[in-house]
């Protein structure tokens, strides 16, 4: 992310939430950067990071996605062994999501989505359990492993009304709903869930001031991010390798292109 470095969002360390941001490689208007698939790419100083010691680039590449993670449980606040918490979303950053809630100190993690695949790899980086939301009442079987009135975390990280809900229905009375996903620009939002039993709903926009310690996990190995490197290719292969991921078909989940 490119931020300006000085401005009031800057200052208070919000840089994810300055006014002249921009998104190297992210393609809406408003935050608009091209992308760096190039040999050589222009940055501005002050957002680069120094990688760890014998950190490859490969794994260096998990920077951001890593530090996506750490700042959407960084925004539900405090939590400790007592916690729990459902994962609505095991793609990418749901995965990461799981490892960054066990980093800080989160409990007891469950995982929810429509894939096998992506459910055992829950498990595998950390999650306690899993549900697969095509089988059966997901909801029920979210509340059952919870127990008593619902879990006290639940970060949603797809991004529609079908998962929105039931992230939000996840939850104990006052309890925490994280929004990272944003597939969809509008959902339908369970207004009254929400205010009945008094949840706290927060946002979680990209990252500010995590990517450092995003490296400093991956290259400790507290979060694993081999397991989600399904290609590395070259830059050539790129057009190929976007076309696969689009469609959905092979569960890819993390595409490596080397310049």
């Amino acid at each position: 992310m490119i931020y300006c470095d000085d401005c009031p969002a800057c200052d208070s360390g919000e840089t994810n939430l300055c006014d002249e941001r921009m998104v190297i490689g992210v393609s809406c208007e408003e935050y608009r950067r091209d992308g760096a698939f190039a040999e050589y790419v222009v940055i501005p100083q002050h957002v680069l990071v120094r990688l760890p010691e014998g950190l490859s680039f490969e794994e260096a590449a998990f920077g951001e996605p890593v530090a996506v993670a750490l700042h959407a449980v960084n925004r539900v606040g405090a939590m400790g062994g007592e916690t729990s918490a459902v994962v609505v979303g095991a793609g990418l950053i749901g995965l990461l999501v799981v490892q960054a809630l066990k980093v800080a100190g989160c409990g007891r993690v469950l995982a929810v989505d429509l894939d096998e695949g992506r459910l055992g790899l829950a498990r595998e980086l950390g999650a306690e359990a899993s549900v697969n939301s095509g089988d059966g009442d997901a909801l029920e079987q979210v509340r059952a492993w919870a127990g008593g009135d619902g879990a006290d975390v639940a970060m949603e990280v797809v991004g529609i009304t079908p998962t929105i809900q039931l992230a939000a229905k996840s939850l104990r009375k006052g309890g925490t709903l994280g929004c990272v996903g944003n597939i969809a620009a509008t959902v339908e939002f369970p207004l009254q869930e929400v205010v009945t039993r008094e949840l706290s709903a927060v946002g979680s926009c990209a990252s500010a001031g995590e990517y450092e310690r995003a490296l400093e996990l991956v290259a400790s190995g507290e979060i694993k991010v081999e397991p989600l490197i399904s290609a590395v290719a070259g830059l050539s292969e790129g057009g190929d390798w976007f076309g696969r991921l689009y469609s959905g078909k092979e569960g890819l989940m993390k595409v490596l292109l080397r310049p």
